[in-house]
């Protein structure tokens, strides 16, 4: 089956290229799928895209009409492809429903280390031969507590990981996990995890309800000095609430490997560019902000898994079997 990657780094290809074994003919380019480069993918029964691509309505329309009948998602989450459109115009769409949640759960880890034992600033300095340790102080995780929106498999790694270390843990979710309850954590409405939680950990699907879920009026709930990191949608936190959250220093610190409008920004090198993301750039300002490029997911372990899972949904889509990767959309 012919398949389309777009927007395709170099690991995409190696990954990709060992999972398929030269089952189905891949074509890599690093086009990012917007409505205005959509024409790339015609002739393309199959098209693989990545977060960054943008599946609206026009690019899904266009794709149909150029022979696209399938989007093989490499990703778990799906909240840039227009479902509804997609069924409509008879593009079945499938993803990644798993891959590796312990990638995603120990980088959440390691920001919140990073953050608490100020890691970032203690790097820089000592590469600039200041040994001081005047504002580096940090505390012990062991006792406190934190809370984790979203306990799937990403929020249920990250609590082992946490309860190893003597955490306190919180949760909210639909419905509680019991593996989590097994590890102590005590779940409560969505105010109450927020109130109690001196480290903050999100790892919801970006949905319309969880669309700025973290407001002014919820992030004001969290305690003084708490820490928020968010390695899951940056659209579950309204940036402009949390600049003002920051500047008025009820944040102690925030981690973010998310950003509600990385789309222009993500999986490009900008070294010589001017951002003009003004939002942005004032949360590169703050000395306890820690921002990284989308990166959680990314360990040798991940990549494998996403790359198998993929040509896994080639293959079933092309033999016509079901998966429980399917999304929506018709063959």
């Amino acid at each position: 089956m012919r398949c389309l990657v777009t927007s395709a780094r170099p690991y995409d290809r190696v990954y990709l290229e060992a999972a398929n074994a030269a089952r189905h003919d891949l074509v890599f380019v690093e086009t990012v799928l917007d409505a205005d480069t959509a024409s790339v993918a015609r002739g393309f029964p199959a098209v693989c895209p990545f977060v960054d691509d943008l599946l609206d309505a026009q690019t899904l329309e266009i794709l149909a009409q150029g022979g696209t009948r399938l989007l093989v998602l490499r990703s778990t989450g799906f909240n840039h492809v227009d479902i509804p459109v997609a069924g409509k115009c008879g593009i079945a769409v499938m993803r990644v429903r798993d891959y590796s949640p312990h990638a995603v759960a120990e980088f959440a880890l390691g920001l919140m280390l990073t953050l608490n034992r100020h890691l970032h600033k203690a790097y820089a300095r000592v590469r600039e031969g200041n040994f001081l340790l005047d504002g580096l102080l940090g505390f012990d995780m062991h006792g406190k507590t934190v809370g984790i929106l979203g306990t799937g498999k990403i929020g249920t790694a990250l609590a082992h990981c946490l309860h190893g270390m003597g955490c306190q843990l919180l949760g909210y979710d639909i419905q509680p996990n019991p593996e989590c309850q097994q590890l102590g954590m005590e779940y409560g409405p969505l105010e109450a995890v927020l109130a109690r939680s001196q480290i903050l950990s999100l790892h919801l699907p970006l949905t319309p309800e969880t669309y700025h879920l973290l407001n002014a009026e919820r992030l004001g709930q969290m305690p003084q000095g708490s820490i928020l990191v968010n390695t899951s949608r940056g659209g579950i936190v309204d940036t402009r609430a949390l600049i003002a959250a920051l500047k008025s220093r009820h944040l102690g610190a925030v981690g973010l490997d998310v950003y509600e409008e990385e789309a222009e920004l993500y999986f490009h090198n900008l070294c010589d560019d001017i951002i003009c993301d003004d939002t942005f750039a004032r949360l590169l300002t703050f000395p306890n902000v820690v921002v990284t490029g989308h990166q959680a997911f990314f360990t040798r372990e991940a990549l494998t898994a996403i790359a198998a899972t993929t040509i896994q949904n080639l293959d079933d889509f092309e033999a016509g079997r079901d998966s429980i990767n399917r999304v929506a959309g018709r063959a």
